[in-house]
């Protein structure tokens, strides 16, 4: 029997859309308002998936005070209230948009998460705009 687990978790973080490559008019023409040179921010809502096994002896697929600590240690500390392009070394050269940082979150997390589990990863950056990566 495999199920699917979930963790919702929240941060804040801010972000300017920019390929340093191309001109002012290009990024403006495809980032529009994304491209502020002041930056804009976001409420990002993640939300965690694992799936696997039922264990017979805890009930559980995964300890969810386990998965908690972990998006709080690998994502939570690491992004929230950042600049994704200032203050993080993940995004000092890759283009902080939402499926680039899922697949960032994606990659902490699998780092430290049994290749057991399936693992996905759903990044809301507005109530309407969301990605998933699966790896």
């Amino acid at each position: 029997m495999r199920i699917t687990i979930c963790r919702k978790e929240h941060f804040n973080a801010a972000h300017r859309l920019h390929n340093a490559a191309w001109s002012d008019e290009q990024n403006k023409a495809v980032f529009g308002l994304c491209n502020n040179p002041n930056y804009h921010g976001h409420n990002y809502e993640l939300i965690v998936k694992l799936t696997g096994a039922v264990d017979a002896d805890t009930g559980y697929v995964y300890d969810m005070k386990k998965l908690s600590e972990l998006v709080k240690q690998e994502v939570i500390s690491q992004f929230d209230h950042k600049n994704l392009n200032l203050d993080t070394e993940e995004f000092k050269n890759l283009n902080p948009t939402a499926e680039n940082i899922a697949v960032v979150i994606w990659d902490k997390l699998r780092a430290q998460i049994s290749t057991d589990y399936e693992l996905a990863v759903v990044l809301y950056e507005t109530e309407r705009n969301f990605v998933e990566y699966n790896g």
